[in-house]
């Protein structure tokens, strides 16, 4: 393990440690009171694991998942990719960066949810992302580059300091309403898109470790090896604040507060926590942080989706995408950040089994070469399956590990079988 193997580390680390992802841990860390492990750990898998598994298996194959999926069938790629870049662009991912930073650096001073301040506040947010977005240059990298470190110092201090506070408090771990809490952090860990984003970003995460001076021969091993300090460091963070969140003391009569504000429990939990340890001021120096963090990730995140979509239906311009994703983002943003969650977890319970899917017959093809219907019946069957899911079909209800939501996982093996039979049959 040599020098750059920490430089490729830290930066999958910086790519996968969004501003806006550091509120689910600390709702979780409550929510899941004596039952904090098992739910922080599936939380965890989903989170860190999968995003870093996706990394290692992209690298195996030349232009990442784009051409793996084109390997299988063109529209199994067009159709996953596009929903994929939709899900972590203007529909769910930019909005959600917006509404994060008004409720970490605005509703502190003004006390509630108001329209005409969320209003104003996106506006200018999103004129700030749509002007960069139409002029791209590598500042936005570099302050990106700046603003990474700068938060990740920051979460550590209040960690330590969080920890320094509570570690001598009595035992406050409350009773939880987690039937399955390794499940719910599983599914929870969905909220960071973090795995989706693997697949929308494999080849600019190659290109960068490449830049790296790293020989195609190792490409795979340096992307391993750094992919487990990725993991550990995200693992990490998302631990630490999520035991913040579990420790923390808080009334029924405040949750009744953050509710009837339409405040996020998460950002709440954060907001707090940066009050308790550093004042005022100190809360309006994170706010301001994670702000400049998440507009850096809106920026980039336009500038993907409509340069993906140009390069795909490129009739229309780059410079039309980037206008109309922003508009879209824009008028989602003012939903608030509790509708814009709530609406993506229906998308996500579909999306995620169906990314999973594609990247475990990925991995096997690797070990045990598949053949293309050996591949695409399964990923066709779970995206049946995943709708009628979420839809609440009785059809589903009786598949086998349908209780831990992974009904899914069945589905794609028999699926698999059934192509690979396919195959030998025309064979």
């Amino acid at each position: 393990m040599n020098k750059n193997t920490f430089v490729v580390g830290f930066m999958l680390f910086a790519i996968f440690f969004g501003a806006g992802n550091l509120i689910f841990p600390p709702k979780l860390g409550f929510d899941s009171g004596v039952e904090f492990w098992p739910a922080i750990i599936g939380f965890v898998v989903t989170g860190v694991g999968l995003p870093l598994l996706g990394i290692i298996v992209a690298t195996q194959y030349e232009g990442g998942y784009k051409k793996a999926l084109e390997n299988i069938h063109p529209w199994i790629s067009l159709l996953l990719l596009g929903a994929i870049y939709l899900t972590i662009g203007p529909f769910f991912a930019i909005p959600r960066t917006a509404a994060t930073s008004f409720d970490m650096a605005v509703i502190p001073f003004i006390g509630e949810t108001d329209p005409i301040s969320l209003f104003i506040f996106t506006a200018i947010y999103f004129g700030i992302t749509l002007w960069v977005s139409l002029n791209p240059t590598k500042m936005v990298d570099r302050i990106g580059a700046i603003l990474t470190p700068i938060l990740l110092i920051a979460i550590i201090a209040l960690v330590l300091r969080m920890t320094g506070i509570l570690i001598g408090s009595e035992n406050i771990h409350t009773t939880t309403t987690m039937k399955m809490p390794l499940v719910d952090g599983f599914l929870e860990g969905y909220q960071t898109m973090d795995a989706l984003a693997s697949f929308a970003f494999s080849v600019v995460v190659m290109n960068a470790i490449r830049s790296k001076n790293t020989k195609e021969t190792s490409l795979a091993k340096q992307a391993m090896i750094a992919s487990v300090i990725a993991a550990v460091a995200l693992g990490f963070i998302y631990i630490s604040i999520g035991w913040i969140g579990n420790n923390m003391l808080l009334t029924q009569q405040t949750l009744s507060e953050v509710a009837e504000r339409g405040q996020n429990l998460g950002v709440f939990i954060l907001n707090d926590a940066a009050t308790q340890s550093f004042g005022v001021l100190g809360r309006s120096v994170l706010g301001l942080i994670v702000t400049l963090a998440c507009l850096t990730t809106s920026i980039g995140l336009v500038v993907a989706t409509s340069s993906y979509f140009n390069s795909i239906f490129s009739k229309i311009s780059y410079r039309n995408y980037t206008i109309l994703f922003t508009l879209i983002g824009f008028g989602l943003a003012n939903q608030g950040l509790n509708a814009v969650i709530s609406k993506s977890i229906p998308v996500l319970l579909v999306l995620y089994p169906i990314s999973m899917t594609a990247m475990l017959l990925l991995l096997v093809n690797l070990m045990m070469p598949l053949s293309k219907l050996a591949k695409g019946v399964p990923i066709i069957l779970v995206t049946i399956v995943s709708i009628l899911s979420v839809m609440g079909s009785e059809i589903v209800a009786s598949l086998p590990l349908k209780a831990y939501s992974m009904e899914w996982l069945p589905v794609a093996i028999i699926g698999c079988v059934i192509g690979f039979a396919i195959s030998k049959i025309k064979a």
